[in-house]
């Protein structure tokens, strides 16, 4: 078996900040789903703007965190599933990158009348490596259904840099 090449040493590096990115996303449902508001807050960078529809936009750690403690103020936790998949992840510099991801709101409250879709969304989010640390700089939720609520921009543009 052969040494990488400095190429091949070079991607792996990239792969490696791109599961780290994943896996603040990763958390962010799961600490958002478990009801944690502290911890969650401390996955965003101090200055992130969240731009969240109908639920406003926030600007700065603090106003994040209690944002989210006022959504969740009467929610229990694992009261449903915010279920984030497809996540594409394009790194624009070693300390930046972009990223986009489907969001699937799942409510699993009992009644099995109910519709348990709370929302399909996309989101649009700015990742900065502060500290060692991957953060998310900034967060665009672009609602889909049950009613749309998108920015002007969307769908924001995102190149391929490459495929592998």
């Amino acid at each position: 078996m052969s040494d990488f090449t400095a190429d091949e040493v070079k991607e792996l590096r990239k792969l490696l900040e791109i599961e780290k990115i994943r896996k603040v996303k990763q958390m962010y449902s799961h600490l958002m789903d478990g009801r944690d508001i502290p911890a969650l807050a401390q996955i965003v960078a101090e200055d992130c703007v969240c731009v969240f529809g109908p639920y406003g936009t926030w600007t700065g750690r603090d106003q994040i965190h209690k944002g989210w403690a006022e959504v969740f103020k009467n929610a229990v936790p694992y009261g449903g599933f915010h279920a984030t998949t497809n996540m594409w992840i394009e790194m624009t510099s070693d300390t930046y990158a972009i990223s986009r991801t489907y969001l699937h709101d799942i409510s699993n409250e009992p009644d099995p009348r109910a519709n348990p879709v709370v929302w399909y969304g996309i989101y649009d989010e700015d990742y900065e490596k502060v500290g060692g640390e991957w953060k998310i700089k900034k967060c665009v939720l672009q609602f889909l259904w049950p009613k749309r609520m998108v920015s002007d921009d969307f769908p924001r543009k995102m190149t391929p840099t490459s495929f592998g």
